[in-house]
C-alpha cells in the first residue's frame, strides 16, 4: 500500500485520467477507489506510475487514454492532450492546441490547460499564450525540455 500512498500524495489525490478527486478512504475494489496506473510503457518516461480511479484505470485498458476537454470551454479543433504532453516532454518547444471564437474563451482555455498540465505532466514547466489570428484566437502551449 505504500506505493499507492506515495503516488497518491505526489499526485494530490487526483485521478490523472479524469482529473477528479480520488477518495483515500474508498476501497481499492470500488470503481471510484484509488489505483496505481502505469501511464505509459515508455521506459524513458520520467513518471511511470500515476494515481487513477479504479474504473478509469480499468476502462482505459490497452486503449490509449483520451483526456477530455471540458464542455464549458468554447474551443474548435482541440488537440489530443496526451499526444501534446508526450511531444512537449520529449522535445520541448511550442505547439498550437486550440482555436477559440473570442479572447475570453481562449484565455479560459489557456488557464485550464496550464492547470491541467500541472497534473498531467508534473515537473514539465508549461506556459500558455493567446494570439489573434484569422478572426479567431489561437491557444499555444510552450515548454522547455524536462530535466
Amino acid at each position: 500500500m505504500s506505493l499507492l500512498d506515495d503516488v497518491a500524495k505526489r499526485d494530490g489525490w487526483r485521478c490523472w485520467v479524469c482529473d477528479e478527486p480520488v477518495d483515500a478512504d474508498m476501497s481499492v475494489n470500488d470503481p471510484r477507489g484509488p489505483s496505481v496506473d502505469s501511464r505509459t510503457a515508455d521506459r524513458k518516461a520520467k513518471i511511470t506510475e500515476r494515481l487513477a480511479h479504479r474504473a478509469c484505470n480499468t476502462r482505459k485498458g490497452a486503449v490509449k487514454v483520451v483526456i477530455a476537454w471540458p464542455d464549458r470551454l468554447h474551443v474548435v479543433e482541440p488537440a489530443p492532450l496526451i499526444t501534446v504532453a508526450e511531444r512537449l516532454e520529449r522535445k520541448g518547444g511550442r505547439e498550437l492546441v486550440a482555436r477559440c471564437p473570442s479572447r475570453k474563451d481562449a484565455q479560459e482555455a489557456a488557464d485550464w490547460l496550464v492547470d491541467r498540465f500541472s497534473r498531467l505532466a508534473p515537473g514539465l514547466p508549461v506556459t500558455a499564450s493567446v494570439e489573434p489570428g484569422g478572426g479567431q484566437f489561437l491557444v499555444a502551449l510552450a515548454a522547455g525540455r524536462r530535466r
